[in-house]
């Protein structure tokens, strides 16, 4: 018998179902590590944004600390026991990067809501990276737990 799209496909997803949750835990942290990189070092496309953001803060300062956080979040990410708190550090920095959706309206949108400028899709885009954080976050919760369950029943 000749196997089908869906044997293919049924292999495929528990394979997925096995690995997509690390593979999403390691492209977040390169993600963190590489944009904070940039920053450290000034090559950030994204440092003009930040600055007309939080321009209160010297960007000379704030931009290479911003990207130090940037870069532990990442580190964070591939440290398994540390990902509860990476978590809410990564949902609290998503959370500030919509900041310029607000604040800086003539720079996020040609025409507001419906046509996002360069700068607007950047800021966008981060809803795929919070999506995937509670993705992360939901499996190493439950893990977490189990392991607590078990403990607790040993006692």
């Amino acid at each position: 018998m000749k196997p089908t799209f869906n044997a293919y496909y049924f292999i495929f997803s528990k394979k997925m179902e096995k690995y997509s949750v690390n593979m999403m835990r390691i492209s977040l942290a390169i993600i963190y590590v590489w944009f904070g990189a940039l920053k450290i070092f000034g090559m950030s496309p994204a440092g003009e944004l930040v600055e007309q953001t939080v321009y209160w803060f010297k960007p000379e300062i704030f931009i290479p600390i911003l990207g130090i956080c940037e870069v532990l979040i990442g580190l964070g990410l591939l440290i398994k026991r540390f990902i509860p708190y990476t978590i809410v550090l990564l949902l609290m920095h998503m959370a500030a990067t919509f900041f310029p959706v607000f604040i800086l309206k003539t720079i996020c949108f040609d025409t507001f809501p419906y046509c996002p400028t360069l700068a607007g899709q950047y800021i966008i885009k981060n809803l795929i990276l919070i999506s995937g954080a509670l993705v992360v976050a939901g499996k190493y919760n439950e893990r977490y737990y189990a392991e607590m369950n078990l403990k607790l029943s040993e006692k």
